[in-house]
């Protein structure tokens, strides 16, 4: 397992349950560890993943598919 952290800047201003939907989906993605908003940057989510499991491409592209604009910081 080789873990790697990425932060996902989201453009639109998300409510908590279009937060929670979004750790949940993105939960889903095999070699995803911890999705998470913090408290206060709503707009930035940390991506905990397995990068032999998971491209920076497909978690972008999985918050993409939500619709919304993002971009990736750090990757």
């Amino acid at each position: 397992m080789n873990l790697s952290d990425v932060l996902v800047h989201i453009n639109e201003e998300l409510s908590a349950e279009q937060r929670n939907a979004l750790e949940e989906d993105m939960r889903g993605l095999s070699g995803v560890v911890a999705p998470r908003f913090n408290p206060g940057q709503d707009h930035l989510m940390l991506v905990a993943f397995d990068s032999d499991k998971v491209t920076h491409a497909s978690l972008l592209g999985r918050v993409q598919a939500h619709g919304y604009r993002a971009q990736l910081i750090g990757a």
